[in-house]
């Protein structure tokens, strides 16, 4: 038997198949639901040549609208601080636009589990101001550069 978590189930997900239209392949089974409410996180890991960077945005989620032609699991948020300062944010970070999403996992353990892999870490909240995070980005290239040292 198929095992769903409970955020899936409390959307009452149903199985339904629909049409790829792409690359020649079988119609793939989707779970079709609305995403709950609440405080949820995005995040991305992104490579940039030298590391990794971890993005993480904190978002609210908010009542879905109707979208019956959409057939996938379909969630809708507010970024904070706000989706303007969120967006760009994200843009100078160099987020990616493949992400995970979750309500039961924490900044905190993003952080420290970038933390224990060595993982530069770029935090978006209601706290973040585009010229301190312009600033920090600037910083963390100084340091990800020296922090292997230098070699002769």
């Amino acid at each position: 038997m198929l095992e769903i978590c409970p955020t899936i189930a409390a959307g009452k997900p149903k199985v339904e198949v629909h049409p790829l239209g792409i690359g020649g392949k079988e119609d793939p089974v989707r779970f079709v639901f609305d995403a709950p409410t609440g405080e949820a996180l995005n995040a991305s890991l992104v490579h940039l040549g030298n590391r990794f960077r971890l993005l993480i945005n904190e978002v609210v989620a908010v009542k879905v609208p109707k979208m019956p032609k959409l057939p996938v699991a379909r969630a809708v948020w507010e970024c904070k601080p706000d989706f303007k300062t969120a967006c760009q944010s994200w843009i100078l970070a160099g987020g990616a636009h493949h992400t995970g999403y979750s309500y039961a996992v924490t900044s905190e353990m993003l952080e420290d589990f970038a933390t224990i892999a060595g993982i530069e870490t770029v935090h978006i909240n209601a706290d973040t101001r585009i010229a301190q995070l312009k600033q920090d980005l600037r910083n963390n290239e100084v340091y990800y550069h020296l922090e292997n040292g230098f070699r002769a």
